[in-house]
């Protein structure tokens, strides 16, 4: 079968794992209607968080994980709140909030920075000092301990939202 691109094995990296610390920082979070600076530690004291980290909107992977979270009801269906991040500006992330009919906010990060914290980099081949967040999911709780993670070996990959659901379901 034919599928259009290349499956590309990624390097391996040393992101954080379960029972590690989720790195906290702050950064515009967008919403359908406005954005604001907020921190993942804020977000967590509210409830648990899925920090759910996505190549750039628009992008084939981006709309294929909004479209399966969004079909799935995640934040209607468990006690947990879904957070995108992603290297797109504010205006983008907007735009797809809007065609994707979500409800859920998205962290804007221009410069992958929160990417470089959690190690989950990937540099995007034939663009020099580009790069944006491999796909990845961090169930983070109230302590910001990471209770699930998830982070692509390969491009494209997908997490098991079925085992995502189990882990959100055991916290």
């Amino acid at each position: 079968m034919e599928l259009g691109f290349d499956i590309v094995d990624l390097p391996e990296i040393d992101h954080p794992i379960e029972g590690e610390e989720a790195p906290n920082f702050t950064r515009p979070l967008v919403t359908d209607e406005h954005w604001e600076d907020a921190s993942l530690s804020e977000l967590a004291a509210d409830q648990p968080v899925l920090l759910v980290f996505h190549p750039m909107d628009g992008s084939f992977p981006a709309t294929y994980v909004w479209n399966e979270l969004r079909d799935r009801a995640f934040d209607e269906h468990h006690d947990v709140q879904v957070v995108g991040l992603s290297i797109s500006t504010p205006y983008e992330h907007m735009t797809l909030i809007d065609e994707r009919e979500m409800d859920y906010p998205l962290f804007s990060d221009p410069q992958n920075g929160v990417a470089e914290a959690y190690d989950i980099v990937n540099d995007l081949d034939g663009m020099a000092g580009v790069s944006e967040p491999r796909p990845a999911v961090f169930l983070v709780d109230s302590e910001r301990t990471i209770q699930y993670a998830w982070v692509a070996e390969e491009w494209p990959d997908f997490p098991d939202y079925d085992e995502v659901a189990e882990a959100v379901d055991s916290i």
